[in-house]
This record gives C-alpha cells, structure tokens and sequence, in this order.
C-alpha cells in the first residue's frame, strides 16, 4: 500500500508563490519553487490575491454625483462685441469665438448659425487677423485682446464640441466636489505613505523607494490589472475635472502634489509586473498604454514583455 505525504508549505514560500505569481505562469512558479503545480495552484487560488481587489476600487473613485450641485440655473449673457482689430468681419470672428468659449449651449448654438452669415471664407478671416497679430507695434500694447495664440482661430464647430466637453466637466466637478481643486482623500494618503522621502531635482521620486512604501499598505494595492486600470482612471478623471475648473482654488492647480504622481507612475509599473488573467484583461492594458503613449521607452518594452510573455 502506497502512502503519499501531503508537502507543508512555510509563510515564507506562501509569500514568494504569491509574488513570483504576479510576473510568471503557475508553471514557472512551480519550477521556480520547486513546489507541485497543485500546491501552487492551490496557494494561488485560496489568498485571493489575484482576484479584484475591491477595498482598492472603492478608495480609489471619485466621488458620487450630486446633480442638483452640479447644475448651474445662471443665465450666461452674451460678451460684449468689441472693435480690436478694426476689421468688421475678423473682430465679428473673434466676438463669436468668445461667444462659444462661455460653454453655454443656447450661445453656442447662435454663435454657429451667425456665423453662417460671414460669407467670407473663416480661414482667410483668420489670415487677415494673424497680420494684424504680428505688427509689432501691436504685440502685447493693446488691452482687453482675448488670448488667441493658438492657431484654428476659423474653426468655430471644432472649438463649440471642446467648450461644451469642458462645460459638461465643470459641471461634474461642481456636482461631485466642493472644492475640485483641493487635496482629495486619496492625495492626502500618498502624501502620508510618502512622507520623509526626497523628490530629485525633477520632481520626482525613486521608483524602488515608492513601491516599498505602497507595497506595504496590501489594502490599497492593485491585485489585478483590471485593478490597475480602474486606478489610473481614478487619477485621469480627477485631471480632466480639474483641468476644466482652472479659476477654482489650489494649490497645485490640476496636476496634484507630487506624491499623487510618484503614485500613479507606480501604477503604470504594475502594468509590467501583474500579469494578464486573460486575453481580455491583456488587450485592455494595450489599448490604455497606446492612448496614454505607454509604450515607448523601457516601460513600454516592460509592459509588452509582461503581455505577451
């Protein structure tokens, strides 16, 4: 009669089953261990820890939308129209530009449609007014000129959808925030977890040092990359919100302290260490690191490594 021994397992090789788990196959961290596939099945399965981590999604949302704060029943008053350039038909151009700019649909909708009525052509209009702009005598001299540096001054349709998204953002941040541009909870945490560590002369935190700081609070960690994607929404709402509300107070306008920074940046390094439970979660990572420009440099390689590997 054969008799099998069952293997006892130390808290040390639970805890190294679990880390080699986020950047290897069950099957190399079997050979890696030198455990049985079971067992590190087993191990794997019954931590939890590459199951959502769901105390990490509800700490790291925004907060719910109250829509009666988010509304704003002020009636918005056309700017005044103005003569700047002398030009009728450019300074017309220019009061219909600022018209948009206020976000508010009822104005937007007339500046478009009178802007029909200019019956020449918008881009030669934006010609006539990048002279006037470039006189020397001009630059910088003459009060109450609105700030149209950028170029597309003529497309009116495209600057009408951009105003009406940051409409609709001001509106949310007004509706999920009392003030958007104050700490949030979660930069407070950063800002706690990081404390006493040193930014270089960019800015910018040691990754190595960062990671053991946050790897130490589990509760607060992502288990999965889904997780990690849920995040790095969190913090690419928060700066739309902000980046909509520019005149709120801050003191750090829309881009948050550094601590909050050094925290996303090591999300986007767990993108290259959590492996993929599944084709889908591998593709949605992709198509995140491809709009956020992820994929150059060595991140990048590590991310793809990391999918594919």
């Amino acid at each position: 009669m054969t008799t099998t021994t069952k293997q006892r397992v130390s808290e040390e090789q639970r805890r190294r089953v679990l880390d080699l788990r986020r950047r290897m196959s069950l099957r190399e961290v079997a050979t890696a261990t030198g455990l049985p596939l079971g067992t590190v099945k087993t191990l794997v399965s019954r931590s939890g820890a590459f199951r959502d981590n769901l105390e990490h999604r509800a700490f790291f949302t925004l907060p719910p939308f109250r829509p009666s704060a988010g509304t704003d029943m002020s009636t918005r008053t056309a700017p005044p129209q103005r003569a700047i350039t002398g030009d009728k038909e450019v300074d017309a151009l220019l009061w219909l530009r600022e018209c948009i700019e206020t976000g508010d649909e009822a104005l937007i909708g007339i500046a478009l449609e009178a802007s029909k009525r200019i019956t020449t052509p918008h881009a030669e209009l934006e010609q006539r007014f990048r002279v006037w702009e470039l006189k020397p005598y001009r630059l910088g001299l003459k009060p109450g000129i609105p700030p149209f540096r950028i170029y597309g001054l003529h497309e009116l349709g495209k600057l009408a959808g951009e105003s009406l998204a940051r409409a609709r953002d001001r509106a949310e941040a007004a509706g999920r925030f009392a003030n958007i541009n104050a700490d949030t909870d979660q930069e407070h945490w950063c800002c706690v977890v990081l404390a006493g560590l040193e930014p270089d002369d960019f800015y910018l935190y040691d990754g190595d040092e960062v990671a053991e700081r946050f790897k130490a609070h589990p509760d607060r960690l992502p288990h999965t990359l889904a997780d990690c994607l849920h995040e790095l929404d969190y913090w690419s709402d928060l700066w739309r919100l902000r980046r909509a509300c520019p005149e709120s107070p801050g003191a750090y306008a829309y881009e948050g302290p550094g601590e909050a920074s050094a925290r996303r940046f090591f999300v986007e390094d767990m993108l290259a260490e959590i492996r993929p439970r599944n084709r889908d979660e591998a593709k949605a990572v992709l198509r995140h690191a491809n709009i956020r420009d992820l994929l150059n440099g060595a991140k990048g390689d590590a991310i793809l490594e990391n999918l594919i590997g």
